[in-house]
Protein backbone atom coordinates (compact mmCIF):
# COMPACT_ATOMS: atom_id res chain seq x y z
CA UNK A 1 0.00 0.00 0.00
CA UNK A 2 1.03 3.39 -1.07
CA UNK A 3 1.68 6.41 1.46
CA UNK A 4 -1.15 8.37 -0.27
CA UNK A 5 -3.15 4.78 0.04
CA UNK A 6 -2.41 4.59 3.68
CA UNK A 7 -2.67 8.09 4.25
CA UNK A 8 -5.90 8.64 2.91
CA UNK A 9 -7.23 5.05 4.77
CA UNK A 10 -6.31 7.01 8.02
CA UNK A 11 -8.17 10.09 6.73
CA UNK A 12 -11.30 8.08 6.33
CA UNK A 13 -11.12 5.66 9.36
CA UNK A 14 -10.91 9.27 11.26
CA UNK A 15 -13.68 11.20 9.88
CA UNK A 16 -16.45 7.76 10.29
CA UNK A 17 -14.68 7.38 14.11
CA UNK A 18 -15.30 11.39 14.63
CA UNK A 19 -19.15 11.06 12.98
CA UNK A 20 -19.41 7.98 15.13
CA UNK A 21 -18.00 9.67 18.25
CA UNK A 22 -20.30 12.90 17.68
CA UNK A 23 -23.21 11.36 17.08
CA UNK A 24 -22.77 9.18 20.55
CA UNK A 25 -22.58 12.57 21.86
CA UNK A 26 -26.05 13.61 21.55
CA UNK A 27 -28.94 11.67 23.39
CA UNK A 28 -32.13 12.72 23.21
CA UNK A 29 -34.91 12.14 25.97
CA UNK A 30 -37.89 13.05 27.87
CA UNK A 31 -39.90 13.71 23.86
CA UNK A 32 -43.57 14.24 23.47
CA UNK A 33 -45.45 15.64 20.92
CA UNK A 34 -48.57 16.94 20.56
CA UNK A 35 -51.82 19.46 19.02
CA UNK A 36 -54.90 21.08 19.77
CA UNK A 37 -57.41 18.64 18.74
CA UNK A 38 -57.72 16.51 15.63
CA UNK A 39 -58.56 19.08 13.55
CA UNK A 40 -55.72 21.35 14.36
CA UNK A 41 -52.91 21.57 10.91
CA UNK A 42 -49.94 22.24 13.54
CA UNK A 43 -48.62 19.96 16.11
CA UNK A 44 -45.22 20.61 18.35
CA UNK A 45 -42.69 18.31 19.70
CA UNK A 46 -40.56 19.06 22.60
CA UNK A 47 -37.22 17.28 24.34
CA UNK A 48 -33.88 17.56 26.22
CA UNK A 49 -31.47 17.10 24.28
CA UNK A 50 -27.55 16.19 25.48
CA UNK A 51 -24.60 16.66 24.56
CA UNK A 52 -21.60 14.50 25.87
CA UNK A 53 -18.95 15.53 24.28
CA UNK A 54 -16.30 17.90 24.36
CA UNK A 55 -17.29 20.40 21.75
CA UNK A 56 -20.62 22.22 20.91
CA UNK A 57 -23.14 21.14 18.43
CA UNK A 58 -26.01 22.52 17.03
CA UNK A 59 -29.46 21.54 15.81
CA UNK A 60 -29.94 22.96 12.30
CA UNK A 61 -33.21 21.14 11.47
CA UNK A 62 -35.84 18.54 11.38
CA UNK A 63 -37.91 16.11 8.90
CA UNK A 64 -40.56 14.01 9.28
CA UNK A 65 -43.27 12.80 6.72
CA UNK A 66 -46.03 13.71 9.67
CA UNK A 67 -46.35 17.29 7.88
CA UNK A 68 -45.80 19.22 5.01
CA UNK A 69 -43.02 21.39 6.39
CA UNK A 70 -41.09 20.63 9.54
CA UNK A 71 -39.10 23.67 11.45
CA UNK A 72 -36.96 25.19 14.47
CA UNK A 73 -39.18 27.29 16.65
CA UNK A 74 -38.74 29.65 19.27
CA UNK A 75 -40.72 32.37 20.64
CA UNK A 76 -40.19 35.84 20.50
CA UNK A 77 -42.07 38.52 23.00
CA UNK A 78 -42.37 41.48 21.45
CA UNK A 79 -43.33 45.26 22.87
CA UNK A 80 -46.93 44.08 23.99
CA UNK A 81 -45.83 41.30 25.89
CA UNK A 82 -47.43 38.80 23.27
CA UNK A 83 -45.55 36.11 22.79
CA UNK A 84 -45.20 34.96 19.04
CA UNK A 85 -43.48 31.68 17.46
CA UNK A 86 -40.58 32.67 14.73
CA UNK A 87 -38.43 29.81 12.85
CA UNK A 88 -34.91 29.75 14.15
CA UNK A 89 -33.37 29.19 10.82
CA UNK A 90 -29.50 29.01 12.57
CA UNK A 91 -30.96 26.42 14.64
CA UNK A 92 -30.00 25.70 18.58
CA UNK A 93 -26.63 25.17 20.25
CA UNK A 94 -26.19 22.13 22.18
CA UNK A 95 -23.46 23.03 24.85
CA UNK A 96 -20.72 20.72 24.73
CA UNK A 97 -21.38 19.15 28.64
CA UNK A 98 -24.86 20.37 29.07
CA UNK A 99 -28.63 19.61 28.28
CA UNK A 100 -30.63 22.15 25.45
CA UNK A 101 -34.82 21.90 26.78
CA UNK A 102 -37.22 22.04 23.67
CA UNK A 103 -39.98 22.99 25.97
CA UNK A 104 -43.46 24.81 25.69
CA UNK A 105 -43.09 28.34 25.76
CA UNK A 106 -39.15 28.04 24.49
CA UNK A 107 -37.38 26.21 21.79
CA UNK A 108 -39.48 23.38 19.60
CA UNK A 109 -40.24 21.63 16.70
CA UNK A 110 -42.72 22.78 14.82
CA UNK A 111 -44.85 20.75 12.33
CA UNK A 112 -46.95 22.28 9.72
CA UNK A 113 -49.66 20.89 7.37
CA UNK A 114 -49.86 17.93 9.74
CA UNK A 115 -50.68 14.91 7.10
CA UNK A 116 -52.93 13.04 10.24
CA UNK A 117 -54.20 14.05 13.28
CA UNK A 118 -51.79 13.59 16.72
CA UNK A 119 -53.61 10.74 18.27
CA UNK A 120 -53.02 10.39 22.05
CA UNK A 121 -50.69 7.22 22.40
CA UNK A 122 -49.24 6.89 18.50
CA UNK A 123 -46.12 7.82 17.78
CA UNK A 124 -44.65 10.17 15.48
CA UNK A 125 -41.21 9.67 13.53
CA UNK A 126 -38.78 12.61 13.75
CA UNK A 127 -35.42 12.59 12.01
CA UNK A 128 -33.27 15.35 14.46
CA UNK A 129 -30.11 17.16 11.89
CA UNK A 130 -26.89 18.27 13.66
CA UNK A 131 -24.03 20.12 12.75
CA UNK A 132 -21.65 17.55 14.23
CA UNK A 133 -24.16 14.42 15.01
CA UNK A 134 -25.71 14.09 11.48
CA UNK A 135 -29.41 12.81 11.55
CA UNK A 136 -30.77 11.02 14.46
CA UNK A 137 -33.83 9.22 14.00
CA UNK A 138 -36.16 9.17 16.79
CA UNK A 139 -39.87 8.68 17.78
CA UNK A 140 -41.44 11.04 19.39
CA UNK A 141 -44.69 9.91 21.19
CA UNK A 142 -47.97 11.86 20.88
CA UNK A 143 -48.83 13.04 24.89
CA UNK A 144 -51.74 15.83 24.46
CA UNK A 145 -52.36 15.56 28.31
CA UNK A 146 -49.33 16.31 29.58
CA UNK A 147 -49.29 19.21 31.41
CA UNK A 148 -47.78 22.77 30.48
CA UNK A 149 -44.72 22.84 32.76
CA UNK A 150 -44.69 26.90 33.11
CA UNK A 151 -45.01 27.73 29.40
CA UNK A 152 -46.52 31.13 27.76
CA UNK A 153 -49.84 30.93 27.99
CA UNK A 154 -51.56 33.05 24.64
CA UNK A 155 -49.15 33.35 21.68
CA UNK A 156 -49.71 34.07 17.62
CA UNK A 157 -47.74 31.95 15.24
CA UNK A 158 -45.62 34.04 12.49
CA UNK A 159 -44.21 32.09 9.24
Amino acid sequence: MSLKSKLLATLAAATLATTAFAQDAISVDDAYARSSGKSAKAGAAFMNIQNTGEADDRLIGAESDAAARVELHTHQVDDNGVAKMVHVEEGFVIPAGETHMLKRGGDHVMFMGLTAPFEQGATVPVTLIFEKAGEIEIEVPVDLERQDKGGHGSHSHSN
